[in-house]
């Protein structure tokens, strides 16, 4: 007998996770696999924490997050995407943009319902949906478009049992975006259409085209039915402080915030003043974060192209997709042989949908020493199994 419920028995692990312990245990291994900034969290940012705590604000805040916080993240929504959100009902504060993954999901989800996910992507979003009693329908997205959402790939997986969409751009793991036009032809096939979109946003300072990050929530059309996720994690080099926040409809808000009353109470407090002070101060921060991690974009894309990689030109998060098909060898061999044999640690792109088979997620957020001596690396592990 197993007192363990079918559904998280049969749920694999992260597989993230397994080249990163992996990793910890081989002396002189560079790892590429994990999405963790390796900049300080700005200094103001610590400072505020540091005064918090010396001021023992350390109670729980309000279940929705402090309101000072609210207002400030509405503010940014309103100058960074266009669309306004009332910080009194529309803005929820989130241990993290995870929690908001796993509270919109169970907030609109009724038992058998179909969300739609695009894959390749974060790998969090499918247990999610099975946690909250849905059902996942996967859409592939391909390299011919840049790993970018079609219209008609969209319009194949709608069925009468849909009721929700994720839609993560800039994605983890391949870079991609969506740019407006993108965007817009998304928004035609969903506007007239009962669809929650779950818009998760996390990336959305980290991009490196000429125009803005857009988000769908943009559109007249959906505001009123897309829940934007965002946190801090990625933008201010903050995962360890495990601060996010949803924005989104008042009655969807309403029901997320019920749900995490009962399962987190609020996020940290020290946490979320520090939050205020990021999005009050830090936005210089956040600009030489963006041209550094650009600067080694371009230099990883450049190295894998010279070793005989494809790899499409990503313009966001910081990850790049290269294409190892060519070597001959599936995306969990390569990593795990490139891991032995050259003590570099990258993800198997199968980690994040099957349609990532014969690719390998590699991370820029490590110092530029790191990725030219990874590259070295992996450029001789690609030439022996290419046998030249």
């Amino acid at each position: 007998m197993t007192f363990i419920a079918e559904h998280i028995k049969n749920m694999p692990r992260s597989g993230i996770r397994k080249f990163f312990d992996i990793v910890n245990e081989i002396d002189g291994a560079i790892s590429l696999g994990v999405g963790e900034p390796d900049f300080e969290t700005p200094w103001p940012v610590r400072e505020r924490g540091i005064y918090t705590l010396e001021k023992k604000r350390t109670v729980y805040t309000s279940n929705a997050g402090l309101l000072e916080l609210r207002r400030e993240i509405s503010r940014y929504l309103e100058n960074s995407l266009d669309v306004k959100y009332d910080p009194n009902g529309e803005v929820l504060v989130t241990v993290g943009a995870s929690e908001g993954i796993d509270v919109a999901l169970r907030a609109v989800i009724n038992p058998g319902d179909e969300v739609m996910v695009v894959e390749p992507s974060f790998v969090s979003y499918k247990p999610c949906v099975v946690m909250a009693g849905g059902v996942p329908v996967v859409i592939e997205t391909k390299q011919e478009n840049n790993f970018r959402l079609t219209p008609d790939e969209l319009v194949e997986k709608i069925t009468p049992r849909t009721k929700a969409l994720i839609l993560p751009y800039p994605n983890n793991p391949t870079g991609a975006i969506m740019e407006k036009s993108d965007l817009a032809a998304i928004e035609k096939v969903l506007k007239y259409r009962d669809i929650v979109v779950i818009s998760d946003e996390i990336y959305s300072e980290l991009t490196y085209s000429d125009s803005p990050h857009v988000s769908i929530a943009s559109f007249e059309s959906m505001r009123n039915k897309t829940i934007v996720l965002n946190g801090f994690s990625k933008s201010y080099a903050m995962t360890g402080w495990r601060l996010g926040y949803a924005a989104g409809p008042r009655d969807i808000i309403d029901a997320m915030t019920k749900i995490h009353q009962y399962i987190i109470m609020c996020a940290p407090t020290v946490s979320q003043y520090a939050g205020i002070e990021a999005l009050k101060s830090c936005g210089e921060a956040v600009v030489k974060m963006r041209k550094e991690y650009n600067m080694r974009r371009r230099v990883m894309r450049k190295g894998f192209l010279d070793m005989g990689l494809d790899c499409f030109e990503a313009m966001g998060a910081f990850y790049l997709f290269p294409d190892i098909s060519s070597t001959g060898l599936k995306s969990e061999e390569f990593a795990e042989r490139l891991l032995m044999e050259e003590k570099v640690a990258v993800v198997p792109g199968t980690a994040f949908g099957e349609c990532g088979e014969g690719f390998i997620r590699c991370s820029y957020a490590y110092s530029i020493d790191e990725i030219n001596a990874a590259l070295e690396r992996i450029g001789r592990f690609v030439k022996r199994m290419k046998g030249v």
